[in-house]
């Protein structure tokens, strides 16, 4: 299997890695025969966190790893924030794992300044994963993020972490378009590897897998960690790394126009917005807003129930209402205003009801407390 360099760590990790959450859905032995494949296919990137079934994923993996350790680069995650507390967490991963370090150290779920400030101060769990890579527990410290990228950004700025992960998928590439703006360029300046999770944005794409896929391998990261629960999902994603061809920009155009879960709903966040050139700014910041809110999952329109519970549990999935609320609070122009105006908007080169949008954008995030 491909490998690529995961940034300043000189690690080569496989373009395909595994993901230890869905290992906690099934017994261990259908979990051996799944890592023993994985690996015996090529890949390399094994990957898990304490709080995966509380230790449970560790110890599936750790089964593997304790007779194979020098053919995986093994990360865990720790989501504790406290340097005691950490510390306490890395050793209990160790033993789980069956070994006596790990290649990688996360600090796992990092949502907001409060997260980051609690992890980079004195006592914080940074000190015990300082720690531990000097004791040779761990070789490198990294960190994951989910939802809005702010947070992300800036702890890379610290320059404390090598390594980074964070959800590309061509959903959310619309609702978080820093991702892609601003993160991407900013990992690749100072070199810091690169991992992409989420490519299906939590399944959210699984009508389309083979198009999620080619387009986050497109991106510049250094590889794709899924999780899988079986065989046949495990076959699907090593042939689609396989075979996979780069995305070209027309093809990447064609997918962003044609994507049943974008449909005539989802933003674009087009440079040159096509509905006002007065107001133009104003509708895509306000519906950018809307992405950080509820991923723009809620659209008003009827759905068969496994579609709307799918809907349902996702959109909330990242927690960003609140810094949305505060955020839409802070603008000049909302919803309300801009809907004065739309009789002289023109029409959305993607087909976007912007008048529709911009009443739902005011149900979620302005005064009306009713759908119209």
């Amino acid at each position: 299997m491909k490998k690529r360099v995961l940034g300043k760590t000189g690690l080569e990790v496989s373009l395909i890695g595994f993901g230890g959450f869905h290992l906690i859905e099934i017994p261990a032995d259908k979990a051996a025969q799944l890592l023993n494949k994985y690996l015996n296919q090529g890949g390399n990137y094994l990957e898990t966190a304490a709080s995966y079934g509380d230790g449970e994923s560790e110890k599936k993996i750790g089964q593997i790893v304790k007779d194979r350790r020098d053919q995986v680069v093994l990360a865990s995650k720790t989501g504790v924030r406290d340097a005691e507390g950490a510390m306490a967490e890395i050793d209990r991963s160790l033993k789980n794992l069956q070994t006596d370090h790990l290649d990688i150290i996360f600090m796992h779920g990092v949502r907001n300044q409060a997260d980051l400030k609690e992890i980079l101060k004195p006592g914080g769990s940074l000190e015990a994963a300082k720690k531990a890579k000097e004791m040779g527990k761990v070789n490198h410290i990294g960190i994951i993020a989910h939802g809005q990228p702010d947070v992300l950004i800036e702890a890379l700025k610290t320059g404390e972490f090598e390594v980074m992960m964070t959800h590309f998928n061509y959903f959310d590439k619309f609702n978080f378009p820093k991702l892609e703006d601003e993160l991407l360029p900013l990992v690749k300046e100072k070199n810091i590897g690169t991992l992409c999770m989420k490519p299906l944005a939590d399944g959210f794409l699984w009508k389309n897998v083979e198009a999620a896929f080619r387009y986050v391998l497109s991106l510049p990261i250094d590889a794709v960690v899924t999780g899988m629960n079986n065989q046949e999902m495990l076959k699907m994603d090593l042939k689609l790394i396989e075979e996979y061809k780069p995305m070209s920009d027309e093809e990447k155009e064609q997918l962003f126009s044609n994507a049943e879960e974008l449909g005539d709903y989802i933003c674009r966040q087009c440079d040159n917005c096509t509905v006002s050139e007065k107001y133009g700014e104003n509708i895509k910041n306000l519906f950018k807003i809307e992405g950080y809110y509820d991923r723009q999952m809620y659209d008003g329109r009827p759905r068969n129930p496994a579609d709307y519970a799918l809907r349902d549990r996702l959109r909330f999935w990242f927690g960003n209402k609140e810094i949305a609320g505060e955020r839409y609070k802070k603008l000049e122009i909302k919803a309300a205003d801009l809907l004065k105006r739309a009789a002289d908007f023109k029409a959305c080169k993607y087909g976007i009801d912007v008048k529709n949008k911009l009443k739902i954008v005011d149900y979620k995030l302005g005064e009306s407390d009713v759908m119209q």
